[in-house]
């Protein structure tokens, strides 16, 4: 047994965290979960009352929600180097949360049908989606990766929300977009993740 479990399903935001565990490079078990049925088993709703994927438990530690996990997991292999210094975590922190909040809310409402209108705004802890699409395509001009010159682990999840984005059409194309996914896709860590959840995938079809 590894010290860390990783709960997920190949259909689910549980590919971003898979891409996670192989740039870490640690060692880890794997426990898939379908949707309706060991999802919200009693055994997993202790792990995760919300029953949905992904979760991680690594040294008896309960990890859930993407963007946390991506950041815990670069503090707890610190070798990795895929979280910068703490001196240097401004643009880290503010990006990856930017991410997994007003982008991911800005994306699924827009995906729902749900528009923002200007009355509705100021409520909206985003804006409205083209404010949110803006201040993406601003922090992903002029550099290499989202903290600069490095990857880290905010570029998993900001990556893999761009990569689906452009992949599904759920965010508008654009050159800066296309050239900062172009720069990812060739890491391997995202390709053998990708080969192992496809692999999930047709296992459980």
């Amino acid at each position: 047994m590894a010290d860390l479990t990783f709960y997920t399903n190949p259909q689910s935001r549980g590919r971003i965290i898979r891409w996670m565990l192989e740039e870490v490079g640690a060692e880890y078990d794997t426990v898939l979960l379908t949707y309706d049925g060991t999802m919200k088993g009693a055994d997993y709703l202790a792990i995760n009352p919300m029953g949905k994927v992904p979760a991680i438990v690594h040294k008896g530690k309960t990890v859930t929600e993407c963007a946390a996990i991506c950041a815990y997991m670069a503090d707890a292999f610190p070798e990795t180097g895929l979280a910068p210094p703490r001196d240097q975590r401004a643009d880290y922190y503010r990006w990856l949360f930017f991410a997994s909040g007003p982008l991911e809310s800005a994306i699924i409402n827009r995906s729902l049908g749900f528009q923002v209108t200007p009355e509705q705004k100021r409520m909206a802890g985003y804006g409205d989606f083209d404010d949110t699409y803006h201040t993406l395509i601003r922090a992903l001009s002029g550099t290499p990766y989202v903290c600069g010159e490095n990857f880290t682990a905010a570029d998993v999840y900001v990556g893999a929300q761009v990569g689906w984005g452009l992949q599904f059409g759920t965010l508008p194309e654009h050159d800066v977009l296309k050239a900062y996914w172009e720069r990812l896709a060739p890491r391997q860590a995202w390709t053998r993740a990708t080969q192992m959840d496809d692999a999930a995938a047709a296992d459980m079809a």
